[in-house]
């Protein structure tokens, strides 16, 4: 493969893979993926990219091979796509990396087919829904005792009518593996027992209300939120990493993080060793908890078995993930890395002008801000000095993402 080369018009790459080193296909091309792109790239690893929504940073490194564009959907088409590029050019033993939820969803519950193709980095359905799916995630945690939010599952409005809540709740759904308004915000705040019927009453027109939770909320914003991060192997963790994220963006109810620190944090590590194990992880997993400062404890919120937004602190602190993995599937030596605290992550593009609004607030002086980027080593989400492209191009595609939305809702 010619390193730099890009897909023909119909989405298939011109030329032909080579078998000197096993490649990746990354899924996506959102700054997650790009991150997993740089990390296997730097190593020689080729790689090719998946691009079908507006997210494309990935597509702008220098180490993005190839860029491919398959069918729309997750049903057979797409899957037929990937089963003749593997035999087309002889990619039986390249690495197959989802980095987002709907794709982690799609390979996993075709994993029998992917797995005749690729390597396959996703755990079957039958052990992934127990991550993914957060009502099965709530009764594996109520099994092994690990502490959790406040949660029911209410299967009618009438029996949610009547159950005590202790308001504020949110209403969240119990999977993401499709895209619509409501997994997009991914939970809904509200604050008495008229505005969750009335939200749940709306929620049911888009997902089905089996799938529907509700949570309370744990006090506190996103300066509370932590997580432990590995690579297992047969339900055993090889490498891990604590964390907390500092800053999220929106602060007080966070969709994505902004601002992450490596710290060592040990009550993380006993209960998220055992749900690793109660579901023999394979690969990467970030285990996210919420330190309740009415009782001290963590509570566990989401297990995530795929490469998380700020994946690249990880490697700048010692644990390349996306690489080490690369290296356990192909079985060549892992290396003797331990991961480093004091590491700082952030994505300034969301950062920024979030932090801005907590400063008109008065909630975050200018002093403080300013200090959190000193002292200490800092990553930065998608600038890189080796790989300048994506952070050139990252502000102008956001802004035509935004526009394309904005007009598409106003086509409805």
């Amino acid at each position: 493969m010619t390193n730099g080369s890009k897909s023909n018009g119909n989405g298939k790459p011109n030329g032909h893979a080579g078998q000197a080193v096993p490649g990746a296909i990354v899924t996506g091309a959102d700054y997650r993926a790009l991150g997993v792109v740089r990390s296997l790239g730097r190593h020689g690893v080729p790689v090719w990219v998946v691009k079908d929504n507006d997210h494309g940073l990935a597509t702008y490194s220098k180490y993005a091979g190839r860029i491919l564009r398959p069918p729309e959907g997750n049903g057979e088409a797409r899957v037929k796509f990937f089963l003749d590029l593997s035999a087309e050019y002889g990619l039986q033993r390249w690495v197959l990396f989802p980095t987002d939820d709907e794709a982690v969803a799609f390979v996993s519950r075709y994993h029998r087919e992917f797995s005749t193709a690729f390597q396959v980095v996703t755990p079957a359905w039958e052990t992934l829904q127990w991550a993914v799916n957060k009502i099965l995630m709530h009764r594996l945690a109520t099994k092994l005792d690990v502490a959790q939010p406040w949660t029911i599952c209410p299967s009618t409005i009438e029996e949610l009518a009547t159950v005590e809540c202790p308001f504020p709740v949110i209403l969240k759904p119990a999977l993401k593996d499709v895209s619509n308004s409501f997994t997009t915000a991914k939970a809904t705040r509200v604050e008495d027992r008229e505005a969750l019927l009335r939200a749940y009453r709306e929620t049911v027109k888009v997902m089905p209300p089996e799938l529907l939770m509700v949570q309370e909320i744990i006090p506190g914003g996103g300066e509370s939120q932590f997580s432990y991060t590995a690579l297992c192997r047969g339900g055993e963790p090889l490498f891990y990493l604590t964390a907390k994220r500092r800053r999220q963006y929106p602060m007080d109810f966070g969709r994505a993080s902004t601002y992450v620190e490596s710290i060592e944090e040990p009550a993380l590590v006993e209960p998220s060793v055992r749900l690793i194990d109660e579901l023999k992880l394979d690969g990467l997993v970030e285990i996210e908890y919420k330190r309740d400062s009415r009782d001290g404890r963590f509570k566990l919120l989401d297990i995530n078995p795929r490469v998380w937004g700020w994946h690249t602190l990880c490697a700048r602190a010692g644990v390349d993930y996306p690489y080490l993995l690369w290296l356990m599937l192909n079985d060549k030596p892992l290396p003797e890395v331990a991961a480093h605290a004091g590491v700082r992550w952030v994505r300034m593009s969301s950062d920024l002008p979030n932090a801005v609004k907590e400063m008109l607030r008065g909630r975050l002086s200018p002093t403080a801000y300013l200090r959190s980027f000193f002292g200490g080593p800092l990553e930065e989400a998608v600038m890189a000095q080796d790989d300048v492209w994506p952070g050139l191009v990252e502000l102008p595609l956001m802004v035509d993402t935004a526009a394309k939305r904005i007009l598409s809702r106003r086509k409805i």
